[in-house]
């Protein structure tokens, strides 16, 4: 993630909603995408766009977008990335604000990176992404995605709640992020891989039919990964079928892309070369090093867990080349790779 800058001079952040230096209103304009400072009338003051705050801003306090003044009617407008929620977690409940809160950051953060990558966040293609946030107080719920609709249980804002179920899962990591790059990543298997490129994947990753899903989930619970899973995969978890190998690499490409592009805007105010998918794993292993250390040096987990063997690279470079080929395409109203 990069900074931006107020007209002040003051550093804005991604989540800023009011600048420190000068005082005024901040929002991620919803005409130039900039994290921008706006003037009285809520204009731009980057691109000059009248604006209409987020409802999710004004009314909840979990949202720093908006949308364009001219293109909205709505009583209770919403910012692209909050449109996508079709429930949210019934707020009349103590501490569902505050996780709630967590979860659209964490959200907005990663729906950000998507569209950088250049891959579709809405468009004419099924299935259209939709976004569940429930809470199991009335019935269980689980985390995971479904023909476009990515649920999320909203224990998993919970810091504690989190902590125990990855050490339980023996996982690195687990984070809101980590869980929709995750499940993004079986939304984008179903809208542009299944369409477009599935003989490329199975070629690659396995293939999916067989065993089942449903064999492979049971016999990876029975067994757990191979001794030697690192080897071919990026994680244990995705030994357990090809659908979860792309979703756990396709997170892990993100991972890439976003640590790469934010080291890099602060060593030098730069941008990293997205099309150049060498340069990038050479640099993510030289970041991965220099921040293993320092995550060391002060007793916390390491930032770059995974070890990336060749075969691991090439799957990565799949979900690499399945970005690029959609944004080369879109102007073409087709996805794939």
């Amino acid at each position: 993630m990069k900074t931006f800058r107020c007209v002040c001079g003051a550093d804005l952040f991604f989540h800023s909603d009011q600048c420190v230096g000068c005082g005024r209103s901040v929002c991620r304009c919803g005409s130039c995408a900039m994290i921008t400072a706006v003037d009285d009338q809520h204009r731009c003051m980057t691109c000059n766009a009248s604006l209409v705050p987020c409802h999710n801003r004004t009314e909840h306090g979990v949202c720093n977008g908006s949308v364009l003044a001219d293109s909205s009617s709505d009583e209770k407008p919403l910012c692209r990335y909050c449109d996508l929620n079709r429930v949210i977690p019934d707020l009349s409940i103590e501490g569902h604000l505050p996780k709630w809160r967590l979860v659209e950051r964490a959200k907005h953060r990663v729906l950000y990176d998507i569209d950088r990558i250049g891959l579709p966040l809405v468009d004419d293609h099924e299935p259209a992404l939709i976004f569940d946030f429930k809470s199991p107080e009335k019935q269980p719920v689980s985390t995971g995605h479904a023909d476009g609709v990515i649920t999320l249980d909203l224990n998993e804002a919970d810091s504690v709640h989190r902590e125990r179920t990855r050490v339980q899962f023996g996982e690195p990591h687990r984070t809101l992020v980590g869980h929709f790059r995750h499940e993004l990543g079986h939304y984008f298997w179903q809208k542009c891989v299944l369409p477009n490129c599935i003989d490329a994947f199975r070629d690659q990753f396995g293939d999916e039919r067989d065993p089942s899903y449903v064999d492979a989930r049971d016999a990876y619970y029975q067994r757990g990964a191979p001794a030697d899973w690192q080897q071919n995969f990026v994680s244990e978890y995705s030994t357990m079928h090809p659908w979860e190998d792309f979703a756990e690499t396709f997170n892990a490409y993100l991972d890439m892309v976003a640590i790469a592009r934010t080291f890099d805007h602060f060593q030098s105010d730069g941008d990293v070369d997205l099309t150049d998918f060498d340069a990038l794993i050479v640099r993510y292993r030289r970041i991965g090093v220099m921040a293993n250390e320092l995550n060391r040096d002060i007793g916390l987990l390491d930032l770059v867990p995974e070890v990336f063997t060749p075969p691991v690279i090439e799957k990565m470079q799949f979900v690499h080349q399945l970005a690029q080929s959609n944004q080369a395409r879109e102007s073409a109203s087709s996805v794939g790779c």
